[in-house]
């Protein structure tokens, strides 16, 4: 039974977009490119997001210290290597990567660009960061290169990102969204499990989600990382994490309600097991999207199958 990408996944994995779409493999090449946060330093709160670390979501997979040109090489050598990857995205992954003045992020954009290989961008940052200015820069961009903006949301609830210290509000993010579609830009939103919510309340997320018609989706599982309130917290005991086999549960029924076309970029990450404190399962990435794959077999379901509730959800995608 072919679904998505004329594979047997049961989801619209964003991987297997990317090469029916450009017909080879492409894999993003993490940068960090030395921004800031305005919830980390000073202008918002102090101390960030609770599951924040020193890293600001940066993969380490090579030296910051390295230029933005320098990184870019040498991810396009390890990726072309390790994973026979033959065209690239540039992605500015570390703290919120629209954070500096339009001047300055041109020649950031334009400098990770450079080498014939890569045929994307994409600029991980938070709501409250982009302006008019901003979103033209990143629409001339797209002119010329597949390009993302990807937001962290992690809930729709005000409540919870009040309690994370996320420092914007849903009615923030629903203004950013707003304005980076007129502006044709792709969006990617990030959402986390397990931020003290009930499972009805993290579907509702994905209802809100689903109404907007999203381009793409990054689920990550809420985890303690060393040096982070979270950690805190966690050796507290303020905050538990739920369960591998819960959280394969719950991204079924997340992906159930999404619209089928949007792209799911993520579904489960591993941290970065030098400072992982806690779940301890997250290690293990390969394990868990294998246990969503079983899931859904077992559920004979698929993503988009409760979107709109009706029966032809089906035809609108078998043919993507």
């Amino acid at each position: 039974m072919v679904l998505f990408n004329g594979t047997d996944k049961r989801y619209n994995q964003f991987s297997a977009y990317l090469k029916n779409k450009f017909g080879a493999k492409v894999y993003k090449i993490t940068i960090d490119a030395g921004f800031s946060c305005p919830n980390r330093d000073g202008t918002i709160s102090d101390g960030g997001c609770i599951f924040c670390d020193d890293a600001g979501s940066f993969s380490r997979a090579h030296s910051n210290l390295l230029t933005i040109e320098q990184q870019v090489e040498q991810g396009i050598k390890t990726l072309s290597e390790r994973f026979k990857a033959q065209k690239f995205m540039s992605y500015f992954q570390a703290f919120s990567n629209t954070y500096k003045p339009v001047s300055e992020l041109e020649k950031i954009y334009k400098s990770s660009l450079n080498h014939p290989d890569i045929v994307g961008i994409s600029i991980g940052t938070r709501p409250d960061c982009v302006d008019e200015d901003k979103l033209n820069l990143i629409s001339d961009i797209s002119k010329d290169y597949y390009t993302w903006v990807e937001y962290g949301l992690q809930s729709s609830h005000n409540k919870t990102l009040l309690k994370i210290n996320r420092g914007h509000d849903y009615d923030c993010f629903l203004r950013a969204y707003e304005k980076t579609k007129e502006k044709g830009i792709n969006v990617c939103v990030h959402v986390i499990f397990g931020l003290w919510e009930t499972k009805e309340e993290i579907l509702q997320t994905a209802e809100k989600l689903a109404n907007l018609g999203i381009d793409g989706v990054k689920i990550h599982m809420l985890c303690a990382l060393e040096g982070t309130k979270l950690a805190k917290m966690y050796e507290n005991k303020e905050i538990d994490f739920m369960s591998e086999d819960e959280y394969v549960n719950l991204v079924c029924d997340f992906l159930e309600i999404l619209d089928p076309k949007t792209t799911i970029h993520r579904l489960a990450g591993n941290g970065y097991r030098k400072t992982l404190i806690a779940p301890r399962w997250l290690g293990a990435k390969l394990d868990c999207l294998n246990k969503i794959d079983k899931e859904f077999l077992k559920r004979n379901s698929y993503q988009g199958i409760n979107f709109e509730k009706h029966s032809d959800t089906l035809q609108r995608f078998t043919d993507m």
